[in-house]
């Protein structure tokens, strides 16, 4: 068994407001940074025996500040990368949902691709392929930490749930919020979902699911 802590990237200015996908250049705020200074600090004492990143900056800075204090360094795994949102990539939520097309697409019982990017089923298929991967480097009762994506936590997770393929996104996932998952050979177990790494992010994610 191979213990994986799926871990989603800092907070951007983008978060909640705009389609992020795979856009360059969109970096941590000040928010975001402390964030992955707090996560770090949060995890530093546990048996990590290696960092794994997506190639997108959000990620690779927020798995920094730990790989800092583990004295390890970040590799990066393509198949940690965000979700392919094509076309819709960088338009406002507002402007999403005011566009037929999006809504088709948020639709569960959709299997199309979005408009030049993935399906669900692509999506999933890549960040299965990543978790098998790395879970087949490390020996049993090791431990990793990989930085991703909201989207990309929700879709392995939903996959060991259980859970129909479009209903992924009743899946909280927080910015730099750890969610656990063992992986055996032949298994998988959801150990952990959501768990918010710092005080102040367990006080602001309660606050805003007030709203």
């Amino acid at each position: 068994m191979t213990l994986i802590l799926m871990i989603r990237h800092g907070e951007t200015d983008w978060v909640g407001k705009r389609l992020q996908s795979r856009l360059p250049g969109i970096n941590l705020n000040e928010t975001g940074k402390r964030q992955a200074l707090e996560a770090a600090e949060a995890l530093k004492e546990l048996p990590i025996k290696a960092i794994y990143s997506s190639p997108i900056e959000r990620a690779m800075q927020t798995a920094q500040p730990l790989a800092d204090r583990k004295g390890l360094s970040v590799e990066i795994h393509p198949g940690l990368i965000e979700m392919d949102y094509g076309a819709f990539a960088g338009k406002t939520f507002k402007q999403l949902w005011r566009m037929n097309a999006w809504k088709k697409m948020a639709d569960p019982e959709n299997t199309d691709p979005f408009p030049g990017g993935d399906s669900i089923a692509s999506a999933t298929e890549r960040i299965l392929n990543a978790i098998k991967d790395i879970a087949s480097r490390w020996q049993e009762k090791d431990m990793v930490a990989c930085f991703t994506h909201a989207d990309q936590v929700r879709l392995a997770l939903a996959h060991y749930l259980r859970m129909p393929e479009g209903e992924f996104l009743k899946l909280e996932v927080s910015t730099c919020s750890v969610s656990i998952i063992k992986v055996w050979e032949d298994k998988s177990l959801v150990a952990q979902i959501n768990q918010v790494l710092s005080k102040q992010g367990w006080i602001d994610y309660l606050l805003n699911m007030r709203r």
